[in-house]
């Protein structure tokens, strides 16, 4: 092959044909497409180290505060749970956040919960002593 001289596998004669599919779309060759390959990943990739929580200790003092219909334990499981999902949400893709969520979920029923229990036992207070007068 002389110096200048392109080789066979580089000249427009041995391209494969294209057809034009639609009109202003790319031309489309016989041959087989490439394959392309997306690596799809959670925030920080699959071996990423996330910052520990206390979202287990949030949800069991929640759990309790329904259970036992306590302030006592819901107040602080709303407190820790809220402090869980403040690091959750600055780490997309943490694995604690669902469940930091449902602590501050559970522990605003038991709150309520507990609100109910008060206003029942005053408002059959109050029949009472409106009875009695």
């Amino acid at each position: 092959m002389e110096e200048g001289e392109v080789p066979d596998w580089v000249s427009s004669e041995n391209q494969p044909e294209s057809e034009v599919v639609l009109e202003g779309s790319p031309a489309v060759t016989k041959e087989a497409p490439q394959q392309i390959y997306v690596q799809g990943g959670q925030y920080g990739g699959p071996g990423a180290i996330f910052p520990t929580t206390n979202a287990v200790l949030a949800l069991v003092l929640s759990i309790l505060g329904i259970l036992m219909c306590s302030i006592c334990t819901a107040l602080p499981g709303l407190v820790v749970a809220n402090g869980a999902l403040a690091t959750t949400t600055q780490y997309p893709g943490h694995p604690d956040q669902g469940m930091a969520k449902a602590a501050q979920i559970i522990s605003w029923i038991g709150i309520g919960l507990f609100v109910l229990v008060v206003l029942f036992y005053g408002g059959l207070a109050a029949l009472v002593i409106a009875a009695e007068a």
